[in-house]
């Protein structure tokens, strides 16, 4: 119970300070916005490129991958938050008042789902506006929000790690450039078929390209990789959750 209580205050701290100011809510609402009116809009030709055979066409193509990542950028923004947190003494301070500091991280990864909520169903209803067609049905579209709260827990269980261990702004990097790599050495503008190179190759091997196709299949009706998308991305928030409470020690050791 104390647990959860420590989760619950550190969660409603960040959702209130996300959402009351403005500066720290917009860039986690227009960046997505951004890249999906580039990418959907912008690059829409991409579609009659042959061999490209998605049926709910390229805007359903591209609204995955941009869904995906506003889930896995929301979870390194509340990282930011953390390090902030650091920096202004209140994260020391919560250390020392927590009676259950694994709390403390719970309640960092509910105010990223909290977060990345209201980022996802702002985003789903402006790809609806623009046109976007879903083939899936409604336990299609559950897989795939479902693979994106996955995808979102593991990016801010990997940002938390960071930031207790550097305990600065100056960190933000360190989160974030990993994570943009590894999504966009994924088959980001046309399926994974139709790579060639070395690009193919890297793109075979990184995990996120099995949640994106995964992704993809539900949005279109045709469930694919499913198994293995939920395994990689399960695997990931197992294996960030060890990252993130060793984190955690280390900040309880630097006091």
């Amino acid at each position: 119970m104390r647990t959860l209580a420590v989760a619950r205050g550190v969660a409603w701290r960040t959702l209130h300070n996300v959402f009351t100011n403005p500066s720290l809510l917009l860039p986690s609402l227009v960046f997505p916005l951004f890249f999906f009116m580039a990418f959907a809009g912008g690059l829409s030709r991409i579609s009659d490129v042959p061999g490209f055979d998605f049926p709910s066409g390229y805007t359903a193509f591209q609204f995955v991958f941009v869904l995906l990542q506003s889930a896995a950028f929301g979870g390194v923004f509340t990282g930011f938050g953390i390090a902030r947190d650091f920096e202004s003494g209140f994260a020391r301070r919560l250390l020392l008042a927590a009676p259950n500091r694994t709390g403390i991280v719970l309640g960092y990864a509910a105010a990223a789902l909290g977060r990345w909520l209201v980022t996802g169903a702002f985003l789903t209803v402006v790809a609806l506006a623009a046109g976007m067609n879903v083939g899936g049905s409604g336990v299609d579209l559950v897989g795939l929000y479902t693979l994106a709260v996955v995808v979102n827990a593991a990016a801010v269980l990997w940002a938390a790690g960071v930031a207790m261990r550097l305990r600065t702004m100056q960190a933000g990097p360190v989160m974030q450039f990993p994570v943009f790599l590894v999504l966009f050495f994924a088959p980001v503008y046309v399926p994974l078929s139709l790579l060639r190179g070395w690009i193919h190759a890297v793109a075979t091997v990184n995990p996120v390209t099995r949640v994106l196709e995964s992704g993809r299949g539900f949005v279109s009706g045709r469930p694919t990789e499913v198994l293995l998308a939920y395994g990689t991305g399960l695997a990931l928030v197992l294996g960030f959750s060890l990252w993130a409470l060793r984190g955690l020690r280390n900040a309880e050791a630097a006091g």
